[in-house]
């Protein structure tokens, strides 16, 4: 894949991520590189000083570096900074900070040397892959700590997965045919200066949202057909005129997945019911707020990820500027609304469930959607584990962003918290994915205690696809397999997939995750 600094799109992001495709620089962009990088070469044999070039870092900016030891700064600056703990992030995450971090650097404004610049793209195409331990970043001057350890591989240190295996660095380089890299003057700094971690974690955490909420409209208008509630709520004019345009796509979704559903004509008339509940009548309320709360955040980590963001920055006028484009106070933000409209959709989905397997709500359905009772307990416990989880993400929603402390001597004494911030969202996105899993189990049971009455021809494929591997539940069985399976299909985007190959209608589709 050949990308263009500045034009990076989302979509080719999650290309990126989700197919581990390549990534190499647009040409166009060699030019800049190329005049910053002489500028810095000039400045670093210069009589003044400039930070991070021929200067010490943070608190130590003051200490002038002699000519001769500007390689030796830069590589001790990796070394000394590679001092992250944890558990490793997915090599797949990794890879997408790396092509993260080509892009900024090929804004052409970060001083480094082609050459450098070469060694990542070697590296994303010949499966050189650093291990990155994922805390220890603050998300401001950028997030160190993990990008000293991506940086580390290309310089021969620290470890890098190679061929399936975790290996020294030096041997994963040899591996691939690929010499390890003799820093030049800023390069340390413009590698690990940046909120390229931060911003890769938060994308992974919008791109996993965005398919989960795809799959919960999907898992909610089965529960509404499954309990034989009213479309009316969904209808396009109540929309219309409040005007947020998630809302109005969420409706729109709904209504259009539902067409033709024989359930939903059999009780139009007649139904002494008067309102559902809002987790069912409000669900374009609900969904559409996360929607738009998702493309803001998409809005921000577009721009975000194709921005320069280390410091400092080299212009073409030969100006060396120190600013503050580490901070990754953005990135914070996002990442607490993706978190927020997680939590969301996962509170109402959860509600669903609980409707479901009551009696008393769910008009007509057997307790606990089990058809003997008593003897068998059903879905009892699916409903509770999906109640612990979406407790679990609302403590975890709490918003990151609103703290801070102070570091490096005081010098770096406003922090955005932006690397964890971003983390937290994979394991919010996993219990979102378990709750979607567990409500596309009870709505299709549901929808099959109605029968000979049919669902729509949209959600009859999502059944389909659903008891390809998991059958109906006629009497009580080990769930957990059930249940794992059933967030297979969440996570794979396998519920959405089988909808857009099999029924025609652009109504259908995903609504786009790209700002409008």
């Amino acid at each position: 894949m050949i990308v263009k600094p500045g034009e990076a799109s989302l979509a080719s992001l999650e290309d990126v991520y989700r197919n581990s495709a390549p990534v190499t620089l647009n040409k166009t962009c060699h030019k800049a590189i190329n005049a910053s990088a002489a500028i810095i070469e000039q400045a670093a044999i210069g009589a003044e000083p400039v930070y991070g070039v021929n200067t010490g870092f943070g608190k130590l900016a003051n200490r002038r570096i002699d000519a001769d030891d500007v390689e030796t700064l830069q590589r001790n600056l990796i070394l000394s900074h590679c001092a992250g703990v944890g558990e490793p992030l997915h090599i797949k995450t990794a890879r997408l900070i790396m092509a993260l971090k080509l892009i900024s650097l090929g804004r052409g404004v970060s001083g480094v040397r082609m050459g450098t610049i070469a060694q990542i793209e070697a590296m994303l195409e010949r499966g050189v892959t650093p291990v990155i331990p994922g805390q220890g970043s603050v998300g401001a001057s950028g997030d160190l700590a993990p990008l000293a350890h991506m940086a580390a591989v290309m310089i021969g240190e620290g470890e890098a997965w190679f061929n399936g295996a975790r290996m020294p660095a030096k041997d994963a380089l040899a591996g691939a045919g690929i010499k390890p890299l003799v820093l030049g003057p800023k390069e340390g700094l413009g590698l690990i200066n940046g909120t390229q971690v931060s911003t890769a974690l938060a994308l992974i955490g919008l791109f996993d949202a965005w398919r989960s909420m795809h799959a919960s409209l999907v898992t909610g208008a089965l529960s509404t057909d499954a309990a034989m509630a009213s479309a009316a709520p969904f209808r396009d004019e109540i929309h219309a005129v409040r005007g947020h345009q998630g809302q109005i796509d969420a409706a729109h979704f709904l209504r259009a997945i539902m067409a033709g559903s024989q359930i939903r004509e059999s009780h139009r008339d007649d139904d002494e019911r008067v309102q559902d509940p809002y987790c069912i009548r409000c669900q374009p309320q609900v969904m559409g707020a996360c929607i738009d709360l998702l493309r803001q955040a998409a809005a921000t980590l577009q721009i975000e990820a194709n921005a320069a963001t280390d410091n400092p920055l080299v212009f073409t006028d030969g100006a060396i500027l120190s600013g503050g484009n580490f901070h990754a106070e953005p990135v914070a933000f996002a990442a607490d609304q993706i978190a927020l409209a997680i939590a969301e959709i996962g509170s109402i989905a959860q509600r669903r469930i609980a409707l479901m397997v009551d009696p008393t709500l769910s008009y007509g359905l057997p307790a606990f959607l089990t058809p003997a009772p008593g003897v068998n307990s059903g879905f009892m416990i699916a409903e509770v584990t999906s109640a612990a989880l979406m407790s679990e993400n609302k403590h975890r929603a709490a918003p990151c962003s609103v703290d801070s402390t102070p570091t490096s001597c005081n010098q770096e004494d406003h922090v955005s918290m932006a690397c964890h911030a971003a983390r937290r969202l994979i394991d919010m996105n996993r219990n979102l994915a378990q709750i979607i899993g567990i409500e596309l189990l009870t709505a299709a049971q549901g929808v099959e205690f109605r029968k000979p009455l049919k669902t729509s021809p949209a959600l009859r494929e999502v059944i389909v696809k659903l008891r390809e591997s998991i059958p109906a539940l006629k009497e009580d069985r080990f769930m957990a397999d059930d249940m794992e399976k059933a967030c297979g299909l969440i996570v794979s985007g396998g519920v959405c997939t089988c909808i857009s190959a099999k029924v025609s209608s652009p109504a259908l589709m995903v609504p786009v995750l790209q700002p409008r």
